[in-house]
């Protein structure tokens, strides 16, 4: 940066206007800037606009230089600069450093995602001789709510939830004095000013225990779950259910009552100690416990201690979360051991967040709820992150990342604003401007009336906080996904441009885009395994090897297509997959012939068999499908770890991962990998992965009486062989000695948050001397698919306008 540009004399000084953009507002900048300027003994002003935060500064080149190093390398613990820039400034200015008003106009900044507890505020709320002692809503600039509050930009006061509650004269002291760390600080309160948080019961009865006992009704709310009660507490970004996780009989009565069988809960614990006694915990994942964003990161359940199964049925990791809110640090402060900290909803509906929904829709669940009087101005779910391959990556981003934005590669400077409208499960969308992509929070799956409605709602707001207005939308190519349909109507309504995208060329984007891949580098092989995506042929794929960059995409290789016997049931029910793959290998005589005395066999003979045989004869609600996900779940049924029906989505692959026998996966010995071999498909002559003899090595070992945890560990070292072989037989082709038709692979799909499967095909990827590129930043599911979608909008409008400029040329 070239400081001497655009600078004015102004007496004996120089004036400039320092342009700050990025994550700068609500998060402490200003006074950080002031304080800085006064300690400098510069003159001038600092104030926040829509474009980010605006310095103007009089006094020595020099000064001026120190100032932007000190706010380029010691900015607030919650900013995020992206640019600064320098601008010549000939108007008058302060004789003292002040901070200025704030100025409205169209929105060019960012909105700061909600931040955890600080230190600074958790020992305040812990000290008796604080004036916010035990206070449940206590925050400075450096932690608390933000995007759950905020209803427009810039972030001031008066456009959160915080509007109604006017400040105490203490409170007002500290928002107005920059030396302070509350100063604007738009959420700041105390018990004088502030919200108020009330325990109350749903029905009418008295409280079955002596409040006066207790400290006030945040420290009642403790007591409740020490002694077996459910209760809903009223989060950052939602309401939640939370109980004595110790307590077996209390984790069924809520699964129960939630109705949710068996998908996990997460658990909150007071500190990194309290964890450490049930999981074992790694620097990267105690600085994850410990950060500003506190998601729930999935640990090793291998502590000292356990936990009774019904958390986490069948698996072998926890998800584990610090205290998000002084609220959540108060409760635990007499809890030793940990608490379930699960969404405030019936299973598959969006979390409660209105004070006037909890009793009709939680009151079926909790005799109680620690609520309070500051308003939810939009969900925000818990984000989930898990330590793989030495790097943290985002499996659901939520609280504390977004709605970040995530900066696009070199080629994408000029892009225009456009929308991309996601797909349907873990959906989130994505606004494109001023060269970044805006993701949304995690929304959910939109087949829930309530969610959808919240998805459109979500739409409108980013539209108002970000004033951003599309030249172009973006969809999934699938007819029936809610969110493409939505665009295509909008579309249509409002006469712009739709690009439909491919959903697996949508991941390979996204992937390629979050790694800064450059918008004219070369292909790179995109492998993207999941369940279920539209194909460019209009059959269904989920297990694809493309050859693909932003503008366009080539299918050069698949797994075996199978029916989907009922169609969605058999995303539901593992037997189906499990039935269907053996009958494409081998009709029902020989499987009888060969494998009548297996256990499996009985349980499919025991099955509507005429149905299914004539369902798969006359293909009618029988799509056929190349999935790796429905590969898992037929695996999976096979091993009787999860065959009947699936309580959530992935929890067959989930458990299957869970049991895998890690000394027989790391073994050297390659051949225990049960064999997956690479034929082709007749017609297209497409190379497809043929499980064939996996099927028979899985019968046999059935036989063979092998322990379930060894044929878990054959059944993931085969796939991530096959997945290389194929790699490395696409980028050859039928020249051995040739040079390679690609050196990059990018790793996309939901299957590829299976920690082992994934590490395994990484390294066997760079033991051949591939580049890898994989997920970190958004989800390597279907919650990145608005990322992908929104770069290969971006790719095709940058190039229609160069075409056009070069049409005028």
């Amino acid at each position: 940066m070239n400081l001497h540009r655009n600078l004015i004399p102004h007496g004996d000084h120089v004036c400039t206007e320092i342009r700050v953009r990025g994550r700068v507002q609500g998060v402490g900048f200003r006074p950080t800037v002031w304080r800085y300027a006064r300690e400098l003994g510069l003159s001038g002003e600092v104030l926040n606009d829509a474009n980010g935060v605006l310095i103007r500064v009089a006094g020595s080149e020099a000064t001026i230089a120190q100032l932007i190093d000190r706010i380029e390398c010691e900015p607030p613990p919650l900013a995020y600069i992206d640019d600064i820039s320098l601008h010549s400034y000939a108007g008058k200015l302060p004789r003292e450093f002040v901070i200025a008003d704030s100025v409205s106009g169209g929105a060019h900044t960012q909105v700061a995602p909600d931040a955890a507890i600080c230190p600074a505020c958790a020992e305040e709320v812990t000290s008796p001789f604080g004036r916010r002692y035990r206070y449940p809503f206590t925050n400075c600039t450096h932690c608390g709510p933000r995007l759950s509050i905020v209803s427009g930009i810039p972030y001031d006061r008066a456009q959160t939830t915080m509007a109604p509650f006017k400040m105490c004269l203490d409170c007002r002291v500290e928002y107005e004095s920059p030396a302070d760390r509350r100063f604007h600080a738009e959420a700041i309160a105390c018990h004088v000013c502030g919200p108020k948080a009330k325990l109350v019961r749903f029905d009418g009865r008295a409280f079955g225990f002596d409040q006066f006992s207790m400290m006030d009704d945040v420290d009642a709310a403790c007591g409740l779950m020490k002694n077996g009660e459910i209760i809903a507490i009223k989060g950052l970004g939602g309401y939640q259910l939370a109980c004595d996780a110790s307590k077996p009989d209390v984790l069924a009565r809520l699964r129960q009552l939630k109705k949710r069988d068996a998908k996990p809960f997460a658990l909150m614990a007071r500190d990194v100690e309290v964890i450490r006694r049930y999981c074992s915990v790694s620097v990267e994942e105690e600085r994850l416990l410990l950060s500003s964003a506190a998601p729930i990161v999935l640990l090793r359940a291998d502590g000292p201690e356990p936990l009774p199964n019904g958390i986490a049925p069948g698996l072998s990791t926890l998800g584990f979360m610090l205290p998000t809110t002084p609220m959540h640090l108060l409760i635990l402060r007499r809890m030793n051991r940990p608490v379930v900290m699960t969404s405030g909803n019936l299973s598959n509906e969006p979390q409660v967040i209105a004070d006037d929904e909890v009793s009709e829709r939680l009151s079926g669940i909790v005799n109680y709820a620690l609520t309070h009087d500051r308003v939810i101005a939009n969900r925000v779910d818990d984000s989930v992150v898990r330590v793989v391959g030495a790097r943290t990556r985002m499996m659901r981003r939520a609280r504390g990342y977004a709605p970040v934005p995530i900066a696009l590669p070199s080629g994408f400077e000029n892009a225009p604003e456009l929308l991309a409208f996601g797909g349907e499960l873990k959906s989130t969308f994505c606004l494109l401007k001023d060269g970044a992509a805006i993701l949304s929070q995690h929304q959910g799956d939109l087949e829930d009336v309530r969610t959808f409605d919240d998805y459109c709602k979500n739409l409108s707001l980013y539209a108002d906080l970000f004033d951003h207005k599309p030249i172009t939308l973006v969809a999934d190519l699938h007819p029936e996904y809610l969110s493409s349909k939505l665009a295509r109507k909008r579309a249509a309504a409002d006469e712009m441009p739709l690009v439909e995208v491919q959903h697996h060329h949508a991941h390979v984007a996204a992937c390629l885009a979050e790694n800064g891949y450059d918008l004219d580098a070369p292909p790179v092989l995109g492998i993207v395994l999941d369940g279920l995506g539209w194909g460019g042929d209009q059959k269904l794929w989920g297990g694809e090897f493309l050859l693909a960059d932003y503008r366009r995409y080539r299918r050069l290789g698949t797994f075996k297509p199978v029916a989907m016997l009922g169609g969605a049931r058999a995303a539901r029910e593992p037997w189906r997959n499990l039935y269907a793959h053996l009958m494409a290998e081998m009709k029902w005589p020989e499987f009888t012939m060969n494998f009548k005395e297996l256990e499996i066999h009985s349980y499919l003979a025991g099955k509507p068999r005429a149905t299914l045989d004539a369902i798969l004869k006359n293909e009618i609600n029988a799509p056929k499908a190349s999935s790796c996900g429905r590969l898992f779940d037929g695996v999976a049924a096979a091993l009787g770890i999860c065959r009947e029906r699936q309580a959530y989505e992935g929890e067959a692959a989930a458990r299957l991962e869970a049991i895998v026998d890690m000394d027989v996966f790391h073994n050297e010995d390659d051949t225990l990998g049960y064999p997956l071999t690479i034929p082709n498909l007749k017609g297209s002559g497409l190379p497809y992965v043929e499980p064939l003899g996996m099927w028979s090595a899985v019968l046999g070992d059935l036989i063979l009486k092998t322990p379930t945890p060894v044929m878990a560990a054959r059944f993931h070292k085969g796939l991530a062989k096959v997945i290389v072989a194929m790699t490395k037989k696409l980028a050859i082709g039928e020249e051995d000695d040739g040079p390679r038709s690609f050196t990059t692979v990018a790793l996309s799909g939901g299957c590829f948050q299976n920690r082992i499967l994934f590490e395994e095909v990484v390294r066997r990827l760079e033991a051949e001397d591939f580049a890898v590129l994989s997920h970190a930043q958004v989800p390597a599911n279907d919650g990145g698919l608005a990322l992908g979608q929104a770069a290969i909008g971006a790719a095709h409008l940058i190039d229609a306008g160069r075409n056009q400029k070069n049409d005028k040329g």
